[in-house]
């Protein structure tokens, strides 16, 4: 007898890579970044979700705590106070398609940038930094260890709440 494996079971692939390909590198509207990663979840169906919800199902699965310490403590980062329509987490949605979404926030001494991009199979996360002024030079190296560990987590995550979301609903 086969069993069917449920979408928890089935092995979820997070691949990392440092070349952004151009179709989501133009995305960001940093010029000369300082600090680019991607990161890429296989996700069956991705596009029956819209990138602000992928966003939003990955980047609010951040303890707020969390978020806290990273963004606004590490980072310096200005980010909206109170939710709203035009903010995802605190980052101000800047720019959208029918398949990305790109969030934008920066501080004194840096700025980046958040693009989340949707394919039928696969759901990207990018992240662009550019270093404002040299502290970032000190601060962000270190707070990007944390960011490369935390990434693949927090889609596979939002891939999970998605997919567990999509089964509710269908029942």
């Amino acid at each position: 007898m086969t069993e069917s494996l449920t979408p928890e079971l089935v092995p979820l692939t997070v691949l990392q890579q440092r070349n952004v390909p151009e179709a989501i590198r133009s995305l960001s509207t940093i010029d000369s970044p300082d600090y680019v990663d991607l990161f890429t979840a296989t996700a069956s169906d991705a596009t029956d979700k819209s990138p602000e919800q992928w966003a939003r199902a990955t980047v609010e699965g951040v303890a707020p705590w969390a978020r806290f310490v990273a963004w606004r403590v590490l980072c310096g980062l200005r980010l909206e106070p109170l939710p709203s329509p035009d903010s995802l987490a605190g980052w101000k949605i800047a720019d959208r398609g029918d398949r990305w979404i790109r969030m934008e926030a920066s501080s004194s001494f840096m700025t980046a940038h958040i693009v989340f991009h949707v394919d039928e199979k696969r759901v990207s996360f990018a992240t662009f930094v550019r270093y404002d002024r040299p502290m970032a030079a000190l601060v962000w190296p270190s707070v990007s260890i944390i960011h490369r560990r935390a990434v693949p987590g927090l889609l596979r995550h939002a891939v999970k709440r998605i997919n567990r979301n999509a089964e509710w609903r269908a029942t």
